[in-house]
């Protein structure tokens, strides 16, 4: 899909998930600015929800798309949308939301090389979501506190290949 479409559809579905949220923001090829797009990747802080027969909050929007996998509650689902289109959803608190944030905008080879072997060689490792180090959790809360943590300059989105 051109990145123009994506967007838009992006876009919409932020709005559409926005007032269940906390934070959200659109991630992975659409950030990066790739002219093509295969899928929709949204990180995002919901507010607290419930699933089942009291459904409510983010889980009324979420559970109208068809899914492929991840059931709520969960750190990942991923939807098709009416559009056709993937959509990855990726949950955060606020202690980590920096650190999901720039995995799921990548390059996958960009999240590897540059910020997984970052870390680890700053002495830190990532576990269920959470950089720590001396068993500490340390909040990246924001992108740049994973790049300032593992000692590199920032690098925009459309940079990262």
């Amino acid at each position: 899909m051109k990145y123009e479409d994506a967007l838009q559809i992006a876009e919409r579905i932020k709005q559409e998930l926005e007032p269940h949220c906390e934070r959200i923001q659109i991630a992975g090829s659409i950030r990066r600015k790739k002219s093509e797009v295969k899928d929709i990747e949204i990180v995002a802080i919901p507010k607290p929800y419930k699933v089942g027969l009291l459904k409510s909050g983010i889980a009324l929007i979420i559970d109208k798309w068809r899914k492929v996998k991840g059931e709520l509650p969960c750190k990942y689902t991923q939807r098709i949308l009416p559009d056709g289109i993937k959509l990855d959803l990726f949950f955060a608190i606020g202690e980590n939301f920096g650190l999901i944030l720039a995995i799921r905008t990548g390059s996958a080879e960009f999240s590897h090389h540059v910020l997984a072997n970052g870390w680890v060689k700053a002495g830190y490792t990532s576990i269920d979501g959470m950089i720590t180090k001396n068993n500490q959790v340390i909040e990246v809360r924001e992108e740049i506190d994973l790049f300032n943590l593992i000692g590199i300059n920032y690098v925009s989105p459309e940079k990262r290949l």
